[in-house]
Formats: structure tokens, sequence, C-alpha cells
């Protein structure tokens, strides 16, 4: 059973049909990169699985014991988000907030959680420095720490090497890339990065004027991936 499939899914922005009947499928351990020209819908599409965009119209469902509350989210940063005044203690533990309910304080088990995960991502060391004070790889790892409080099934993220230099970009997709093979957890990725996507993913989805869904190789084999690689080359 899939863990997320949509089908006759209609993306829509402004009102207007951006992308229509788009039909895929994600299952446990799959590493989906969702790659397209600029403007083709990838951001609209992470937001409609998020369920933060309502424009949109199909169906989406969640299955193999995956709730929609269970999916992770590791958004691109702004400018807002690098000058949050917060400990990163406090933000990794902020991803526990959906298992509290209206309970106003932490359990021993959530803080537990958050320092397990802020040492697997190398930052228990920065644990009550203040996050803007970190580099941009840095607060990377703290975003992602969070979105691994929230699940151990599934995460989204949303361009997560932006703007980060080479060395650090190869690091943060090397560590998705261990969450993905050592932990078994669901990744479901937007990149612009299309080397990365045929280096790391398992399935590709391309969406835009040509839409593909597969393998990785039977991305490689299409004249979907000839053209736009030879567009972004």
């Amino acid at each position: 059973m899939a863990q997320l499939t949509c089908q006759n899914l209609t993306l829509k922005y402004d009102g207007k049909n951006i992308l229509e009947n788009l039909n895929f499928s994600v299952h446990a351990g799959d590493y989906l990169c969702i790659v397209g020209e600029n403007g083709s819908g990838k951001s609209t599409l992470m937001k409609t699985l998020l369920g933060l965009h309502k424009e949109s119209e199909g169906t989406m469902e969640t299955g193999d014991g995956l709730l929609a509350s269970e999916i992770g989210y590791l958004p691109q940063q702004t400018i807002v988000q690098r000058d949050f005044p917060a400990s990163v203690r406090e933000i990794v533990l902020s991803g526990c907030q959906a298992r509290c309910g209206l309970r106003p304080f932490y359990t021993r088990e959530e803080k537990k959680l958050a320092r397990e995960n802020m040492e697997r991502m190398g930052i228990l060391e920065f644990e009550r420095r203040c996050y803007r004070e970190l580099s941009g790889g840095q607060m990377q790892r703290v975003l992602l720490a969070r979105a691994l409080c929230a699940t151990r099934k599934a995460l989204l993220l949303d361009e997560p090497v932006s703007g980060l230099d080479p060395k650090v970009t190869a690091e943060m997709y090397q560590l998705i890339a261990k969450l993905n093979r050592e932990d078994g957890i669901t990744i479901l990725m937007v990149s612009h990065d299309i080397s990365a996507a045929v280096t790391y993913a398992s399935h590709i989805l391309h969406i835009g004027e040509n839409v593909f869904f597969g393998t990785k190789q039977e991305y490689l084999d299409s004249s979907i991936y000839r053209k736009f690689y030879e567009i972004e080359g």
C-alpha cells in the first residue's frame, strides 16, 4: 500500500489551472524528487500535499499507517526565519507541538527525542545558542532536526540546499540520503538541481509542460529528461 497517493490532481494558482490530471504515488522508503521548469508548480504541489494550499482539486490520500499530521516539513528559508530569536533547542523542540495537543509543556520523552535528533544532525553542541547566530548549513540542520521531531516516517523538503555553498550542499544531500537509506524515512524533495535529483532519488516526478512519474532509471531513459537536461545544462 502506498503511503501517499494523488489522483487527478489539478494545481491552481490565483484561480487558474497550472497543472491538470497529475497522478503519482509514494511508498514507504521511496526518495522522490520533484523537478521541473521554474513556475511549473513545484512549490504549489508541496503546499497542496501539506494541506496549506486549498485551491487545488483532485484526491490525495495517505495510507500504510501514515497520517497527514505525521509528515515533517522543511520549508525554504526566508530572511525572517533566519533572524528568528530563539535557541536551537527551542526550535527543535517546537517540532513536537503536534504531539502536545492542549498540553502547555513538553514531556520528558519529547525532550529526549529533541536531544536525540540534535545529536543525529550534529548540532547538539549548539543547543543553547541563538538560531540566528548559526551558519546557513547549521540552520538547515536545526530545521531538519525539528522536522524529525514531527515524524519518523516521511519528510517533505522544499529546496533544502537553497543558498548554501557547494561543500555544505553536498553534506546536506548526503545527510538526507542517509536518513532515507539507514532510517527508512520516505523523502519527497522539491529541487531545481537535476544532477542531484538523478544522483540521490529513487523516483522522479517531473512537472511542467511535460509530465513524468517513474523510477530514476526510467526518467534517465526518457526524452523529457534529455530535453530538460540540455536546457538546464
